[in-house]
Formats: C-alpha cells, structure tokens, sequence
C-alpha cells in the first residue's frame, strides 16, 4: 500500500515521505513539516487515532486524510473530529486520491489567503494609531494621514481643537516621526504662566540683567534647540512675546533677556491651540503677521461627539490600560453601558472619557464588565430635553417608535461599520430581529 501510494503521488508530481507506522509517523513530524498527510486507520505499534491525537501535538498544519478498508460513518466522524480534513474508504481509485488531494489543495490556499486577510486587517488596525492615539473614525483617520505627511518635513504646524481632543499627543506623534526624535521634545502652556515671566522661561536670560537673576538661565528654546518645541494655548501668549516669537521664526535666533547678541538656535516650532485665533486677531489680541507663519500646516482635531465610531476604541484602550495597572479584572462594556457613553456629548472630550473609564474601572471592583452603575450620574441621569416626535410632525407614539428605532439602528451600524453582530449586541436585540428590522426600514449602512 506505502509503494502503492508513493508511485501514484509521485506521478501527481508530489513529493512523498514514507512510515510504515503511526509511530514512525510521529517521529517524521518531529523532524520536517509536511502539506499533507494519508494516514492509514489499522496500522501496528500505534492505530490512525491515536497517531491523529499525537500529530496535532505538534501544532502541525499539515491536512490529514484518513483511509481504511473498515470504514463506518461513526470512523468517519471520530476522525473529523479529531481533526482529520476528510476520509478515503478503502479500495479507492487513483482518480479519488487526486480528486480529495486537489480539494485539499483548494483548501489550504483559502487557509493561506484567509490568513493573509488577516494580517492585512492588523496591519490595518495598527495604521489606525499615530503616536499614543488610536481611531477608527474618517475624520480623524484624516489627521493621523496629514500627521504623518508633515512630520518629516521642518515646517511650522498649527494645531487645533477642543481642549482635551489630543493636540499634544499629535504633536509628540509628530516628533517622534521626524529626524529630530532623538532631540528634546518641550512642550509648554502658554497660558500657565505669567505675563511677566514667560520671555525668560521661553528665551533664558542673562546673570544680572534683573533682579534675582543670580545665575544664567537658557529657557526653553535653547533647551529643545535640536528637538522640538510645542507651544500649547499659543492663543495666550501676550503680544509682546508674539513679537520676539515672529523674529524666532523669521531669523532662527533667539535673544535672552540681558543678552547683547542675539543667539542662532535650531528648533522646529509647533503651536497648539483651543481658542479661534481669527477672532484674536479681530480684537487685537493677536498679531496676524504671527499666525500666519505658524498656519502654515493647519491640522484641526474633531471633538469626540462628531466621531462617535471611536468611543468603544477608546474605551477598550482604557479599560486595559486601566484595568492593568489596578490589577482588576474588568475586560468589556455591558451594552447598556455603551449606548450610555455613545449617547455623551463629551464636554471634554477624550480626556473626560478616560477620566470616567478610570472611574468605573475602579468602582467596578471585582466585576468583568462595567455596568451603567459605575458611570457617573451625569452619564446615567441625562435625558434629552426635546420630545421625541414623528417625522410628519404628529405626536403618533407607533410612528415616532418606529422613527426612533430606524434611526438608534442607523448609529449603531455606523459605528460598527457595518458589523450586524456587534450592532445588535448594541442595540440589545436579537440578531434575526436586527434582520428583520433592517429588511423593514429599508436600511443600509451610511
């Protein structure tokens, strides 16, 4: 039978190993990997079932095909669910043997492509992270693109958004990208120090040149000179810095205070703010001439209530992160708890979303998953103020359910693109009856 079969795979153009036993076998496999394996049922020393059992020891992904002359359709079953890909019953055709080889064949290049897919999905998973941030969402898969676009290049960045959006966090992205990422990356608030001090934190000063300047002191510049310098809440710097500011950008010197010559420094420079400079300017708080050289590349980040598709992301990211530290053991979001954090209007934005993310990890105790009782009241008590009513401006309560539902429905196939299961886990709801209201309201994923 092992000539038999050798001779036939041979002329298949096969390439063949022989074993005249299960055990010979086992001691094949722990020495070469193979594509396919025929694997006699009766054999001596060790049967074709325990040899199935020993192989899968070996984490081989070589495709089994059991054959025997005693074959049974409860030998057949036991062997698939041993793990055997299919069963020859014995006499067999050399027509059959090539047929169950080439749909085994068939078979593994779908294993092949379907592992490939996946390794496209992670990789797509990890471009959907820039620095320490991570998204899903369009509008901010967007920013990270144009981040990683700008990063290499020494230009001047603007950044904008909401407090508590990331700007930082894209700013040290941005850094961590370029050629100065083994320099110094400064960041400071403009906002958090005082008017009269902020000249000699950003451009140092000399021994002397006032009082209590007992020693020389760099400042900031020179410190990231090199590296980078963010300069965060730029929208509060006071105009008389903005003009020592304009000339750090124009010339690439900085002068500290007592100095007699102005000092040449090599800082790329990025500005973060939450305020509307435009506005600043309109009412003289802000020099335009200093706006546009920091404008020269604007990347503006979304508040989180316009990329709701990023809140169950985020909030597994923090519950890991969180969880790990506090050595809990909360892993996932109940539902109810979701459809709590999707219904937010985030006030604050990333930063409050992790701060309650933190909280419910901590008041979840010993629980696995959070509960719309671990969020903070301001999350469970909400209601909306407008009543709900139906499209044709009636107070009809079926018409305005059947509003409600289609557009509860519509959200949360948007924010899991698509993905029927997980919308209906968030829906709270059957999977058919997702079905079945999708078929009604004639929906499909926007």
């Amino acid at each position: 039978m092992l000539h038999m079969l050798s001779s036939i795979l041979q002329r298949l153009h096969y390439e063949t190993t022989c074993a005249a036993n299960g055990l010979e076998g086992v001691n094949a496999l722990k020495g070469q990997s193979f594509d396919f394996i025929l694997c006699d049922i009766r054999m001596p020393k060790m049967d074709g079932m325990q040899f199935l059992r020993q192989a899968r020891q070996f984490n081989t992904e070589a495709t089994v095909i059991m054959m025997s002359a005693y074959g049974t359709t409860d030998t057949a079953l036991a062997a698939m669910r041993a793990g055997a890909y299919d069963y020859i019953s014995k006499p067999f055709k050399t027509d059959e043997i090539e047929l169950t080889l080439r749909k085994a064949e068939e078979r593994e290049a779908l294993r092949r492509d379907n592992r490939k897919l996946r390794h496209r999905l992670a990789s797509l998973e990890e471009n959907h992270t820039f620095g320490r941030m991570i998204a899903r969402s369009a509008s901010m898969l967007e920013v990270f693109d144009l981040s990683v676009k700008v990063a290499p290049h020494p230009t001047t960045v603007l950044i904008t958004g909401e407090s508590g959006t990331g700007k930082e966090l894209i700013a040290r992205g941005i850094h961590q990208m370029s050629s100065r990422s083994a320099g110094e990356f400064v960041a400071i608030n403009c906002g958090g120090i005082p008017a009269s001090l902020i000249e000699s934190e950003l451009f140092g000063y000399t021994k002397g040149s006032f009082t209590g300047a007992d020693s020389h002191h760099q400042g900031l510049f020179a410190t990231a000179h090199g590296g980078t310098i963010l300069l965060d809440e730029i929208g509060e710097l006071p105009v008389p810095s903005q003009v020592k500011l304009l000339r750090v950008l124009q010339e690439g010197e900085i002068q500290p205070i007592g100095a007699t010559h102005p000092r040449k420094i090599d800082v790329r420079v990025l500005a973060a703010t939450s305020r509307n400079l435009e506005e600043r300017i309109d009412s003289g708080r802000f020099r335009q001439d200093l706006y546009y050289r920091l404008n020269v590349v604007h990347i503006h980040l979304p508040p989180l209530r316009e990329r709701t598709e990023d809140i169950p992301l985020l909030s597994d990211l923090f519950i890991k992160r969180y969880a790990t530290r506090g050595d809990s053991e909360v892993s996932r979001i109940a539902p109810a708890t979701m459809a709590l954090l999707l219904n937010h209007s985030w006030p604050g934005n990333v930063r409050e979303l992790e701060n309650v993310i933190e909280r419910a990890v901590i008041l979840a105790d010993n629980d696995d998953i959070l509960l719309p009782s671990h969020l903070p009241d301001s999350l469970r008590c909400r209601v909306d103020t407008a009543p709900s009513i139906a499209p044709d401006g009636s107070l009809s309560i079926k018409n305005a359910q059947k509003s409600m539902e289609s557009s509860l429905i519509k959200r949360a196939l948007q924010i899991t693109e698509g993905n029927k299961t997980k919308a209906a886990e968030l829906l709270e709801i059957s999977y058919p009856s997702l079905l079945s209201k999708i078929k009604e309201y004639r929906l499909t994923k926007k």
